[in-house]
């Protein structure tokens, strides 16, 4: 998928899959994926965090949701054995994995901490 097929600057968290990750990374200097399951509580906990911290910062970090049971190579690719399992991506390339949900305080002080 090329990069102009996203949206530029999403204030809501985008749909990625095995097949489109890698245009994403490439596309958004910043970007948090959300590894998740629709079977997963903790999971479905971070949705609405998720959904506001998208809106919070808009233009400044892309969130994304990856759902690991359609997207088996992602969870593969990155040695995913526990979710919620957030991958944070910087300029292309992966700077750290959060683990577990959590407040959304909690959470982006976490990110800001990875992207240093």
């Amino acid at each position: 998928m090329a990069d102009d097929t996203f949206v530029k600057d999403p204030d809501h968290p985008i749909e990625v899959t095995d097949q489109n990750l890698d245009g994403a990374i490439a596309a958004y200097p910043i970007l948090v994926v959300d590894c998740w399951a629709q079977w997963c509580g903790p999971c479905k906990m971070l949705g609405p965090i998720l959904e506001n911290l998208a809106r919070k910062h808009k233009g400044e970090i892309v969130f994304a949701k990856l759902d690991v049971d359609k997207n088996p190579g992602t969870a593969q690719r990155f040695g995913i054995r526990s979710i919620p399992n957030l991958l944070v991506f910087k300029n292309g390339a992966k700077v750290g994995d959060i683990v577990g949900a959590m407040p959304e305080s909690k959470l982006i002080e976490r990110i800001r901490d990875i992207l240093g």
